[in-house]
């Protein structure tokens, strides 16, 4: 997208908005429902990575205001997703090897730690969520040559990712970890989309899940750190073939 002056911009009636599928419900906000539109085009790599944001098209696009729009760019500034800078304005976040690496390693200690405390909280319905969600997750196909496949199977990953983890009592943990969950996504879905992956995840995935619910807490901590470690190994292999430093 390229950049444009947006100050002349007019405002949207609430009829519009409405018509465009937003709507302030007094639990979400206009601007949080543009924020989750926005964060998935960017993840999935709709949204180009270092790519200049027009403010004015995604006005139309959206059929909103500025000021909701703002409010949704605002929160993705947070989550890392979207940068700004004076006189240039917003983009879509640049990648890096120096990125991943930084978000592998949070990841392979925040979530280990989540983990850690989830297996000493945790209760019944916690283990009973685990397990459902592993079924869902690898009872699912991921076959890049059917892309509406992918899309399925990167939601119930990251469920299963956050179930994991979900019986820490830690809301801020979770936070983080599901920051950091979004960063690692961009990632492997832009440059893994053609690839229906290079090991057994599936196993891995129910190692770590069999661990956990058994309350083993060594066994499940290393399996899910090799986990994330292997996948953050792999997108670096793919970055490097494609120039990314």
């Amino acid at each position: 997208m390229s950049s444009t002056d947006d100050s002349a911009s007019a405002p949207m009636t609430d009829e519009e908005t409405a018509s465009a599928g937003f709507f302030d419900d007094g639990k979400n906000t206009i601007g949080s429902q543009l924020a989750s539109r926005l964060r998935e085009a960017i993840i999935s790599g709709e949204l180009e990575a270092g790519s200049k944001m027009n403010l004015d098209k995604a006005r139309r696009t959206f059929n909103v205001s500025l000021s909701p729009l703002r409010e949704g760019l605002a929160r993705l500034i947070s989550d890392g997703l979207v940068e700004f800078q004076d006189n240039r304005g917003y983009r879509v976040a640049p990648i890096s090897l120096g990125n991943l690496e930084e978000i592998t390693t949070l990841r392979e200690e925040l979530e280990v730690f989540a983990l850690r405390e989830s297996m000493r909280l945790g209760d019944v319905e916690w283990e009973s969520n685990i397990m459902r969600s592993l079924h869902r997750l690898n009872r699912t196909d991921r076959d890049a040559s059917r892309p509406e496949t992918l899309e399925q199977w990167e939601a119930l990953h990251r469920e299963f990712h956050l179930t994991l983890i979900s019986g820490c009592g830690k809301p801020l943990l979770l936070h983080f970890c599901g920051l950091l969950l979004n960063l690692n996504d961009r990632y492997r879905r832009v440059f893994l989309i053609r690839t229906s992956g290079d090991r057994n995840v599936g196993q891995e995935h129910s190692e770590i899940a069999q661990g956990a619910v058994a309350r083993d807490f060594e066994y499940a901590s290393e399996k899910l750190r090799q986990h994330i470690h292997r996948t953050g190994t792999n997108l670096r292999n793919h970055l490097a073939t494609k120039g990314i430093v």
